[in-house]
């Protein structure tokens, strides 16, 4: 990259990448090609440059028709052409803000420059034209682009050009930052390329915070637009720009058409409702997160919410880790059944009906492995089955299995970090996650198999399960009483949608046929919230 003490003098074609003039040369004769960031020694085309600080050219002032720019606009910027070498040659005077010229940049013919003088000396290139302060003022990458713009304006408002171009872009704005600030608003106005567009990235992020404007062109620069005879676009351009804000950063009165154009949010209800009068249904771009603690339901009742999810004819992604693929299977077939498949003879006939009915409508997709996984291949899984297979709502039963092995801070760590990449999932992909985690085993004497009461603070491994889900549904039940072993109470212990909290309903687990029915008796005020 560009040392400090050297001056850059011309671009130069990149042997290593093709580039015709990305390749940077400067006074201390090391090259950087900003295409390719390869950098190199060329002291011979160095020695080639005759650096003379008072030996400077002199010529006239003339009219510039390839450019279309007029004697007005070439005289007021000192902008001459004159010969060197033999060559027609155009002289741009860099100077200092008193005026004093301490460096020129020559340009020959075929796009050659070299630099006499102490351009490191100079101002921002026409920065001796203008008042200190003011409403704006505008920065271009180049001499040529500054003089167009310039005459654009009628040669009435501020506009300087950076002395290296992009390359040194940052540079330049750190010297001049103290002038620039002085203005209202500093509109940036660097090429249309890769290369001047991340630059004015960057150096809009020196300024203070709402100074900068970035313009963008249709063409490549401003030279460009005023030899191809759209001045009054290049204007708009300017009037167009916009204010930079950090990555992120939305001011809410960009978001009228995004909120204007919003759809109605659709729900798949659940196939409970007390569920449903609560959490009104399931939504894309949301996470569920279903906990208790060991051997209370959570498995069915993922599996009761995947069948309802296809019934409804959404297709799902069933990543189940601590079971196979064709238990998954069979569990699904069995709701639609109403009997435990892998628990009773079903005549082919029916099992190929109820096959047919769930896991043959291309609607269900499954990952099939064993135990616990790395959490990066469970993301890509997960990508895969939205974009791959058009899963609109994925479920992962459970959490706690991917950090399976952990001890201590680590689980802790890597449950954060796979609940954030879960919930940037969920937004970029636009689907619907159901997840399922542990709980913590209680202290005391009562533990959750014994119907103790669930809550966020509970949730294993890590407080971002909570905090990252925009509904948890706890599971009660008291496994060590007759009465009441099979009944599940679900407690919503969060609801970012509608806030609405506490139970919602009981279910009752068949053994006859494996399903978690509602009992309706339980939907309204007998059950304390």
């Amino acid at each position: 990259m560009e040392q400090e003490e050297s001056e850059f003098l011309m671009h130069t074609p990149c042997e290593k990448c093709g580039s015709s003039d990305a390749n940077s040369l400067y006074t201390d004769g090391h090259t950087f090609c900003f295409a390719c960031n390869t950098y190199g020694q060329s002291q011979e085309e160095a020695k080639v440059i005759e650096i003379k600080p008072v030996d400077f050219l002199t010529g006239t002032h003339e009219v510039l028709v390839k450019r279309c720019l007029t004697e007005k606009t070439v005289k007021l910027w000192d902008y001459q052409t004159g010969t060197f070498n033999g060559q027609t040659t155009q002289i741009a005077n860099h100077k200092t803000k008193d005026g004093k010229t301490v460096a020129q940049k020559i340009r020959t013919a075929g796009k050659n420059f070299s630099v006499r003088g102490s351009i490191k000396e100079a101002g921002l290139y026409g920065q001796w034209l203008w008042r200190d302060g003011g409403k704006n003022v505008t920065i271009v990458e180049g001499e040529l682009d500054a003089l167009s713009m310039s005459q654009a304006f009628d040669n009435k408002w501020p506009v300087v050009s950076l002395k290296t171009g992009a390359a040194g872009a940052k540079k330049d704005i750190k010297q001049a930052l103290e002038w620039l600030e002085q203005f209202e608003s500093v509109v940036l106005m660097f090429d249309n390329d890769e290369v001047g567009q991340q630059a004015a990235l960057e150096c809009a992020a020196l300024l203070s915070p709402r100074k900068a404007k970035i313009a963008k062109l249709p063409l490549k620069d401003a030279s460009d637009m005023i030899m191809a005879g759209r001045n009054a676009e290049l204007l708009d351009c300017f009037w167009a720009a916009k204010s930079f804000q950090p990555d992120g950063i939305i001011n809410g009165a960009d978001l009228w058409e995004v909120i204007s154009s919003t759809k109605e949010v659709q729900s798949v209800p659940y196939p409970y409702a007390g569920l449903n009068e609560k959490i009104g249904g399931c939504r894309l771009g949301e996470i569920v997160t279903i906990c208790a603690g060991s051997g209370l339901g959570k498995s069915q009742l993922t599996r009761e919410f995947a069948y309802h999810l296809m019934d409804s004819g959404a297709t799902i992604g069933y990543i189940a880790l601590e079971e196979s693929a064709k238990r998954t299977g069979e569990g699904l077939m069995s709701i639609h059944l109403n009997k435990l498949v892998h628990l009773n003879y079903i005549p082919e006939e029916e099992l190929k009906e109820s096959f047919d009915a769930t896991l043959g409508t291309d609607k269900c997709y499954m990952y099939d492995h064993w135990g616990s996984t790395e959490s990066e291949n469970l993301l890509n899984r997960i990508r895969y089955l939205a974009r791959g297979c058009g899963c609109q709502y994925i479920i992962l039963d459970h959490i706690s299995i991917v950090v399976s092995g952990m001890e201590g801070g680590d689980e802790r760590r890597t449950i954060d970090t796979l609940m954030t990449k879960l919930r940037c999932l969920t937004e970029e992909l636009d689907i619907g996650m159901i997840v399922v985690s542990h709980l913590k085993r209680p202290s005391g004497d009562k533990g959750h198999e014994e119907g103790m009461m669930t809550s966020l603070s509970q949730l294993r491994g890590s407080a971002s399960i909570g905090q990252l889900s925009d509904i948890v549904i706890g599971l009660e039940r008291n496994q060590q009483d007759e009465e009441t072993s099979n009944t599940t109470t679900l407690r919503i212990l969060k609801n970012r949608w509608s806030g609405a909290t506490g139970v919602a309903g009981q279910l009752t687990y068949s053994t006859e046929t494996g399903r978690m029915s509602e009992n309706e008796s339980t939907l309204h005020d007998d059950i304390p919230f």
